[in-house]
């Protein structure tokens, strides 16, 4: 009989020291979260073939595209004419070039070193890569913050936080793609060079601001949480010549390089969004002036001094600041700024950002599903912080507690909160999971030790087990829903469509690609289309057809024409077409299949931006509702829904089309209602193109009459 031997490590990791294996150690989990963050990514390229998600990304990927082909210069400088029609846009001066040029100098370097790729796959492939980056950066901030343990969590949870792969995953070709690896790389580096006060670790700070800026409008939220940082460190007693070298460091070089780009401008020292910035860095002159003064001055004189020239230097502040903002000069805070401070602002004031999904209020079950274990894990991470207050841990509270706030008021910025919350729960994970483990051994055999342990702390070993167990439990159930989340809710582009079936199979909708298909074969090359600003972008970049409103919004008038047309009569939504020389209308409608996010549904929206400006002073969103205030498609519905051209358009010949065994004709499997209005026919359009399940119809407008007939 064999006898078994002992386990023995191989010789050379025997001869590697102790710190030397932690290393290889760290690396190699490191490594693996890399690889699980951009392979958690990949659910939609396997699931479906490599697409390009959602709306905004498609324009992304058209203008990187452009770049590509042609060069930054024509780029830069290119007038599109498909857009926005006819008023067209200047791309250069009205985007944030960053992802577009990272995109292509990746395609460039890899055709340079003979690896040939497509532009397109460049694109579906670079959020998942960036990810991957942004655990390494992850990492390295959590550590600065407490250690290498928290940082290897904090690196494990964000490589598959819904909340952050929501934003991420192949095909999602949008800013925020690369832009929460500038912002965590932005964030790391200023809390370097707050500890160490350098200034070569500030001005990679402003680098790596810059890029933000390059990348994302999200990048105001840094410019305000830096500043509001040092001024908590000067409330606090902490200002230092190493904070005061570092901030002025960052605030002048990356003011210097944010307005290098042509859409930020004058921005950083005009908008109210950049004063907090322009104040602290005041504030910073101000407060070593004073210091200085101190240190040579008396304390009566200094007191005496002090106070008139704070009295002068604030009146004047004050009187130079409400000049500037009286004649312009300073420019007011934007719709979106003030729809975070105050969340009724925008429903009240500005429909256009109201109407935005993205701009809702986040609901409680929004925070569990994107964030699961964090959301009670973040009290535990801020406790460990608020336990040892240093500079670093002030910062990540600030930005905690604020990103917090801001997601509650816009669900979009949930993306804002998900690096934050696997920071905090990997601190507060890693100092549970330290303090206990300590306390699990196993084989005393010291009588003496154990008889002190049991009169000090009876249970120890048992309390340390069920600790470790449950913590065990908690991680591995996060593992398992980031897993389904991922899978289920953020892996299917909103082009391509899916449902189950009754066996369990799955049924692919495609009715998108197929109506972008037929528009760029088979209509004029100059045809215009007119569509709900939602659908412009992916019909300029797949249908290659001019259209008049896209994603961009940022013309509300022309919006509201658009909205004008959809709300009215044939008749008056004939002389808007003809107006704005449409050919072909657009519209979703998803009653035959029981898409939701339909035109329909989204009606009242083109309501109420149609009736928010002085074109449209004569539609009123009462008039679409019942004398009871509803919302209603059946015969109890408003005749001014049912006579509407999105009405007609949408349900045109729907009227003889069976949707369920069991219900009438023209049963609304959205709005789980038989249609009012059936038998009617289409006198100012003709119907030209209807997909597969009726997803997308597309309408001609018809030539004006010959007077001489």
């Amino acid at each position: 009989m064999k006898s078994t031997t002992a386990y023995k490590a191989p010789s050379w990791l025997g001869r590697m020291s102790l710190e030397k294996q932690e290393t290889l150690l760290k690396f190699c989990i490191l490594t693996f979260c890399m690889i699980l963050s951009f392979s958690t990514r990949l659910f939609s390229v396997l699931r479906f073939e490599s697409v390009i998600h959602e709306f905004d990304p498609y324009f992304n990927y058209r203008t990187t595209r452009f770049l590509a082909e042609e060069g930054f210069y024509k780029f830069h400088n290119w007038f599109d004419d498909r857009a926005w029609y006819p008023l067209g846009r200047i791309i250069g001066g009205t985007i944030y070039p960053g992802l577009m040029v990272t995109s292509a100098i990746i395609y460039h370097a890899m055709n340079f070193l003979h690896l040939s790729i497509d532009v397109r796959n460049v694109c579906v492939f670079l959020a998942p890569l960036f990810s991957s980056l942004t655990t390494l950066v992850t990492y390295h901030l959590a550590k600065q913050l407490k250690d290498t343990g928290a940082g290897l969590v904090a690196a494990a949870m964000i490589s598959i936080v819904p909340g952050y792969i929501s934003r991420s995953v192949a095909g999602s070709y949008d800013n925020e793609g690369i832009a929460i690896f500038c912002m965590l790389l932005t964030y790391t580096l200023w809390i370097k060079s707050v500890k160490t006060g350098s200034m070569f670790w500030a001005a990679l700070c402003a680098l790596a601001y810059f890029y933000m800026v390059s990348s994302w409008g999200g990048y105001v939220f840094l410019i305000n949480l830096i500043p509001m940082h040092v001024l908590a460190l000067m409330v606090t007693g902490r200002f230092s010549h190493r904070i005061y070298v570092v901030y002025n460091t960052v605030y002048c070089l990356g003011t210097i390089l944010s307005m290098q780009i042509s859409f930020v401008g004058f921005q950083p020292v005009q908008s109210s969004e950049h004063m907090a910035a322009l104040g602290v860095f005041g504030l910073c002159q101000i407060l070593t002036f004073v210091e200085y003064v101190r240190s040579r001055l008396s304390q009566h004189y200094f007191d005496v001094l002090f106070r008139s020239v704070m009295l002068i230097v604030g009146v004047t502040v004050g009187a130079v600041g409400a000049v500037l903002m009286a004649t312009g000069k300073i420019s007011p805070w934007t719709g979106r700024f003030y729809s975070l401070l105050d969340p009724s602002y925008a429903k009240n004031n500005i429909p256009i950002i109201a109407s935005v999904s993205e701009h809702q209020p986040t609901t409680w079950s929004s925070f569990y599903f994107d964030l699961q274990m964090h959301v009670f894990m973040f009290p535990v991470g801020m406790y460990y912080c608020f336990s040892k207050l240093t500079d670093a841990n002030i910062f990540i509270i600030l930005y905690g507690v604020t990103s917090l706030y801001f997601s509650g008021v816009m669900v979009r910025l949930m993306l804002v909160l998900a690096p934050v919350m696997c920071i905090l729960s990997g601190i507060g994970i890693s100092s549970i999971l330290t303090t206990y483990v300590k306390n699990l051994d196993i084989n005393k055999s010291d009588k003496k030790s154990k008889k002190a342990e049991a009169s000090n702390y009876p249970i120890k070993n048992e309390v340390a087990t069920a600790v470790v167990l449950m913590m065990t439990m908690f991680l591995i159930t996060y593992t398992f829903h980031c897993t389904w989340v991922t899978s289920e809710a953020y892996s299917s582009p909103s082009i391509v469509l899916s449902a189950r079936a009754g066996d369990g199979g799955r049924i692919i909708f495609d009715d998108f690609r197929e109506a972008y298909y037929w528009l760029r074969h088979n209509t004029e090359e100059d045809a215009k289309v007119m569509s709900w600003w939602d659908y412009g972008y992916q019909i300029t970049a797949m249908a290659n057809r001019t259209i008049l409103v896209d994603n961009n919004t940022w013309n509300n008038t022309h919006i509201s024409r658009v909205g004008q047309a959809m709300a009215s009569t044939e008749d008056k939504a004939y002389e808007i077409m003809r107006e704005l020389d449409v050919n072909y209308v657009l519209v979703i409608f998803g009653g035959l299949t029981g898409y939701s996010s339909d035109d329909i549904n989204k009606f009242l929206w083109m309501v109420r931006i149609g009736g928010s400006t002085d074109t449209g002073r004569h539609i009123k969103e009462t008039d679409y509702y019942t004398p009871q205030g509803e919302f209603r498609v059946d015969r109890e519905g408003s005749p001014t829904l049912l006579n509407c051209l999105m009405y007609k358009m949408c349900y045109y010949r729907f009227g003889k089309v069976y949707t369920e065994s069991g219900k009438p004709t023209g049963y609304d499997r959205v709005r789980n209602a038989e249609i009012g209005n059936k038998d009617f026919e289409l006198d100012v359009l003709e119907e030209a193109y209807t997909t597969e399940h009726w997803l997308v119809r597309i309408y001609k407008v018809k030539d004006l009459q010959n007077r001489g007939a």
